[in-house]
């Protein structure tokens, strides 16, 4: 039953990434001038950074801290994309997700 537990919250970890990337294009084809630009660019930065420093094959390695602050500032940007667009209620579900999903990777040790 753990080991299901445990693979269940990898596949969130995983749709709360790809989450990540539709946020930020949400955002940024709904943001100013420049929406194709950010539309496009800002998931691109996110994909970028998390594959440098936080992803299992990452190619830079950082200290756990440093990557845990890499990781939760993309987060944060996700999630504030998501606000600032007046999708509020879908903020708050993806910021408490995650959380989540956070708390039990450390139980978990994952």
């Amino acid at each position: 039953m753990m080991i299901m537990m445990k693979a269940a919250n990898l596949g969130l970890r995983f749709l709360l990434e790809l989450c990540i990337l539709a946020s930020l294009c949400y955002w940024g084809f709904h943001i100013g001038k420049l929406k194709g630009v950010l539309g496009i660019g800002a998931p691109l930065l996110a994909a970028i950074l998390w594959g440098m420093f936080v992803s299992p094959k990452a190619s830079i390695t950082v200290s756990q801290p440093l990557q845990f602050i890499i990781e939760l500032v993309i987060f944060a940007a996700a999630i504030i994309a998501l606000y600032v667009t007046g999708k509020h209620s879908l903020a708050i579900c993806f910021a408490l997700f995650y959380i989540l999903h956070s708390i039990l990777k450390f139980l978990w040790e994952q």
